[in-house]
């Protein structure tokens, strides 16, 4: 494998710029979902309001994804972005009065989660779509390993930061400190030169536009195969959403503590990050596909039964590391083997996959822990992981034999 250097792909204008901007957004945004998820268990003291957060997200993902992909593919992606940024930012600024005023219910909680879940449908595809457009495709490993680099490092800073705000100073300040942050992706936005289209497009918003885009999907058996295994593996292993009872219940940690817990998958995350983006290509990346979703499983399995914050801390790093290298394979193989004209609806598609499996397994393991209890629901859902990840690969070959030899990238 040769080697480069991990930050490589910054040295283009446009992605440097559309990377330091999401990065700033992001980590206001990260706080902002400890605070969610915080003020919802106070408000209601039920598992089972944790896992209607994740439904809030995923109902406008399945509803309305496949109109943000063409979206993404008819019109200049970069503005499509910038209304979506700007109407997130509002979102947050609605969560941050209504706390302010005291008129925060859970279930205004839940109506601005789902607005803001929308407009991410229209700025998933778009975002995913211009990383193709910014870097010469030999370095494109490098940038989706660095955005996803960036992306968990906002991970790890913003709740270890929200958990000490929060308690220092209320969930309010974390709603308006999102709403500001918001500012550096707007900025970095009109600052780009590139990221419209890479060519012009007939796309429409017709049937026969979301059937294109489907039967590109359901007929690339690699794709496919890797967004099944996406949704089954994050469906069962959606522990997260319980960290608040672990974080007040088990461990006894308090909103310090569940910052840290939020951040540590997300910091081994940055470092298996960090170490595939230093490498132009990587071999055998069906096998190392599903070896790290297996880790990731496992790792997940062994949380369930942690009662030390050390420990609890040290599998979830674990989970972070086995799910970021995951990624980065998965994102690779999707853009590259997709039409520029195509990549909109194609990240569309995948968005039912990538958000339905965590969001609803977030319901399920909030109804689960109710039932058997929260311990017992994450490490029940680490062996579903395992289960349903030996089976996809037992039932593709293809993927499992995948090298990456395949695709020249």
């Amino acid at each position: 494998m040769l080697k480069i250097s991990p930050f490589k792909a910054l040295q283009f204008r446009d992605f440097r710029l559309l990377w330091f901007g999401l990065l700033v957004s992001r980590i206001g945004s990260e706080m902002q979902v400890v605070a969610v998820v915080w003020q919802t268990y106070l408000l209601t003291n039920s598992p089972i309001s944790l896992g209607l957060i994740g439904l809030s997200r995923f109902l406008p993902v399945l509803f309305f994804s496949l109109i943000g992909g063409i979206t993404a593919d008819r019109y200049d992606r970069r503005k499509v972005m910038l209304v979506s940024q700007v109407a997130m930012a509002s979102v947050s600024l609605v969560l941050y009065i209504t706390t302010a005023n005291g008129t925060i219910t859970a279930e205004v909680i839940y109506f601005m989660i789902a607005a803001n879940s929308l407009a991410g449908v229209f700025d998933t595809p778009a975002r995913q779509s211009i990383v193709p457009l910014l870097v010469p495709k030999e370095q494109f490993v490098n940038a989706v390993s660095l955005n996803t680099t960036m992306w968990h490092t906002a991970i790890v800073l913003g709740p270890s930061i929200s958990g000490f705000v929060i308690a220092a100073l209320g969930v309010s300040i974390v709603y308006a400190f999102n709403a500001a942050t918001f500012l550096a992706s707007i900025i970095a936005i009109v600052l780009m030169k590139k990221g419209g289209r890479e060519t012009t497009t007939r796309s429409s918003f017709s049937l026969a536009s979301v059937s294109e885009g489907l039967r590109f999907v359901f007929r690339t058996p690699l794709i496919l195969s890797s967004m099944l295994l996406d949704f089954f593996a994050t469906f069962f292993s959606s522990a997260t959403v319980l960290l608040p009872i672990f974080a007040k219940e088990i461990l006894s940690v308090g909103p310090q503590g569940l910052g840290i817990l939020y951040a540590a998958p997300s910091l081994g995350a940055v470092t298996g990050g960090l170490f595939i983006s230093s490498f132009r290509h990587v071999r055998n990346q069906g096998k190392l596909l599903i070896s790290a979703v297996l880790f990731y499983g496992a790792a997940t399995f062994l949380f369930g039964f942690t009662r030390h914050f050390a420990l609890s801390l040290i599998l979830l790093y674990l989970t972070g590391m086995g799910d970021v290298v995951s990624t980065i394979i998965r994102n690779t193989i999707r853009q590259m083997t997709t039409p520029d004209h195509l990549r909109g609806r194609m990240v569309s598609v995948n968005m039912i996959f990538f958000m339905g499996g965590p969001q609803l397994g977030e319901v399920e393991a909030g109804l689960l822990a109710a039932v058997v209890g929260t311990p017992a629901s994450v490490a029940i859902g680490g062996l579903g992981t395992i289960i349903a990840t030996l089976l996809i690969a037992y039932l593709v070959p293809k993927l499992r034999k995948y090298r990456g030899d395949e695709i020249i990238v």
